[in-house]
């Protein structure tokens, strides 16, 4: 069995490297930038050779900045039955997230929003509506009238990063709670579905 690039030798300097790596490439994110590995590699002043060695590719590079591109849910294992609660742990680490990511997330957007941007960047492709659904998953057994993909997608649109930059932007209101403002919007269009349909 092949041993990782970064188990063997130097293990401190390659940690230090993957660091400034990752570092660079943060401060890219932050700037409106959806870097490559040999973006990273020039704002980090490391050969692309060496980038590449720890990231093999751009989806590599973002997911080791931001791993949470690649989780398929954002539940504990074992995850609780009742999708009120499942609901509310989604919702909880998105905002999370968002505070977490908020200069990166809106540079994201404002790319996304300039005219001709096309195709979105891989750090904006619907992922929380997947999360979403995922915590919704146990209506489709005792609510199967509701359309779990639409009521999805109607709680991402009102808890998104875009909503957030509304309430702390427009509203002036202080993160946490424009962060508690999201998760109650988002059970308010759970039990509003759930009590107007069998």
């Amino acid at each position: 069995m092949a041993v990782p690039y970064e188990e063997t030798g130097r293990t401190n300097q390659k940690s230090r490297t993957r660091t400034a790596l990752i570092a660079a490439t943060r401060n890219l994110l932050a700037r409106g930038e959806i870097p490559t590995v040999e973006d990273a590699a020039r704002a980090a002043d490391i050969s692309r050779t060496t980038a590449y060695r720890y990231f093999p590719n751009q989806r590599a590079l973002l997911a080791a900045v931001r791993p949470e591109i690649d989780q398929a849910t954002l539940l504990p294992d074992p995850a609780p039955a009742d999708p009120r609660e499942r609901l509310d742990l989604v919702m909880r680490e998105c905002v999370r997230i968002t505070l977490d990511w908020e200069p990166e997330l809106r540079a994201s957007l404002r790319v996304s929003l300039e005219p001709g941007a096309g195709n979105p960047s891989p750090l904006r492709r619907g992922r929380a509506i997947g999360w979403i659904e995922h915590a919704l998953e146990p209506l489709r057994n005792t609510h199967p009238a509701i359309d779990i993909h639409r009521l999805a997608i109607a709680i991402r649109a009102a808890t998104g990063i875009e909503s957030f930059i509304w309430l702390v932007d427009i509203a002036a209101l202080p993160r946490p709670e424009a962060a508690e403002i999201l998760c109650g919007t988002a059970r308010a269009l759970l039990n509003e579905a759930l009590s107007t349909r069998p």
